[in-house]
């Protein structure tokens, strides 16, 4: 394959190799775009409440609407990836969420009267549109991207989701201060639309179309089937593949049980990032610096693991090791903040941020394992299941913790938090094997 851009004889562009950290490129702007707007919103929440004159208990559902949007509408936007492109998909999903959250940005403020009703349609319909870049940006990666790079890859796009919702943490809730929310709904939809127009731009096909699915690349590079994988095929012969690749991700045990355990995953993830500063608040007196120090160690520390855990099981393997691992470590770092309530305010904090470190720090390698399972051709499909299972469990922790908080206490949330990462490690799918040559 060539790795420069060219032209063939008909005019047409053809895109080498090194195009691929191009996409790569328009695939973390997609995927910060939206996460500008997921994770910036929320913050709002004080100046939401008092602009649109809310309960706090409104407030919690039309907040609640913008994870829903997402989880409802992953799946299906990852099965239409499959059958229409990630470019074509991506455009779209991009330039309608942009065009939607410039609607809010002119009609559904609290100056032109909105209420709970307009606010929460307008987040649940962000939310499910905003959703495409999930699978659209991921299948793209797949596409491009050799197995060896691809936990790299969709790790560098994953850590754009911490970086993104730091981008929409930092400006949204002042915007929403100093120019109201004209300006809080304008700048995302910006975003999304300058993001739609690099994908225009930049988003193409390769010129030639993704190996099938081996499998070393269905076990993860260095989970290979047999002391004989690695070598060249014998003639006659074509690779070993993994059981079920080809078949529709929805119909396989396994994907459904990677899916899951990641949704469990996601429950002390979302817990720390959602409920620390209250916690910290009324269980320690501490103050909001103190609460966003140790978000923001979860944040960014997790980012750096994503980054480093993809590379590292790009070149070793053990991709599903590594998410059974992850589940262990967290289990035990969010006991310990359950035995650790009491305990000097630092001891605690200390807890809470490995715990939120480690439960920030396995997407890339999720999302790449559940797309190599699946192969290249339905990786949408995989990855919008994936992402329905992640932002479902996103939305039902909310709703879970204050429920269990009003009849048990803090040591229990926590304790509840590291029995569900526990539970993940025997969900997880274990090593596959291998089939015989295929014919």
């Amino acid at each position: 394959m060539a790795t420069t851009i060219s032209a063939t004889a008909g005019g047409a562009r053809r895109y080498g190799s090194r195009h691929r950290w191009v996409v790569l490129a328009v695939g973390v702007g997609a995927q910060g775009s939206f996460s500008a707007m997921f994770s910036g919103i929320p913050v709002t929440g004080i100046a939401m409440r008092s602009g649109y004159h809310l309960s706090t208990s409104a407030l919690g559902i039309v907040l609640a609407c913008l994870g829903l949007g997402v989880a409802v509408s992953d799946l299906v936007w990852g099965l239409l990836t499959d059958r229409y492109g990630d470019r074509r998909i991506l455009l779209i999903g991009l330039t309608s969420t942009g065009a939607v959250l410039s609607l809010m940005a002119v009609a559904a403020t609290p100056a032109d009267g909105a209420g709970i009703v307009a606010l929460g349609a307008g987040l649940l319909v962000a939310g499910a549109l905003g959703g495409s870049v999930n699978g659209a940006s991921g299948r793209a990666i797949m596409t491009w991207f050799a197995d060896g790079e691809r936990g790299l890859a969709m790790s560098i796009r994953q850590t754009a989701i911490p970086a993104g919702g730091a981008v929409g943490v930092a400006l949204l809730p002042w915007l929403a201060d100093v120019y109201g929310f004209r300006a809080v709904y304008a700048l995302p939809s910006a975003f999304c639309l300058l993001a739609a127009a690099a994908t225009w731009r930049w988003l193409h096909e390769p010129d030639q179309p993704p190996a099938p699915a081996t499998a070393e690349a269905a076990l993860g590079t260095g989970e290979k089937a047999g002391s004989g994988a690695g070598r060249a095929a014998e003639p006659g012969t074509g690779p070993a593949v993994e059981p079920g690749v080809g078949r529709s991700p929805l119909r396989r045990w396994d994907v459904w049980r990677l899916a899951l355990s990641c949704a469990l995953l996601t429950v002390p993830q979302f817990a720390v990032l959602s409920f620390t500063a209250i916690f910290l608040h009324d269980v320690k007196g501490g103050g909001a610096t103190l609460a966003s120090v140790t978000v923001l160690i979860a944040q960014i520390g997790g980012g750096a693991a994503r980054i480093w855990t993809g590379r590292r099981t790009d070149r070793r393997g053990g991709r599903r090791a590594y998410l059974r691992g992850i589940g262990a470590l967290t289990g035990i770092a969010m006991a310990a903040a359950a035995v650790l309530t009491g305990a000097p305010t630092p001891v605690t904090v200390a807890a809470l941020a490995i715990g939120g470190l480690l439960a920030n720090s396995w997407h890339g390698v999720a999302y790449t394992e559940i797309a190599a399972m699946a192969g290249a051709a339905r990786a949408g499909t995989a990855l919008g299941l994936l992402g329905t299972a992640l932002f479902g469990a996103g939305f039902l922790t909310p709703l879970l913790i204050p429920a269990v908080l009003g009849h048990t206490s803090w040591p229990v949330v926590w304790a509840l938090t590291a029995a569900l990462s526990l539970l993940a490690i025997p969900l997880a799918p274990g090593r596959p094997r291998a089939t015989g040559p295929a014919r």
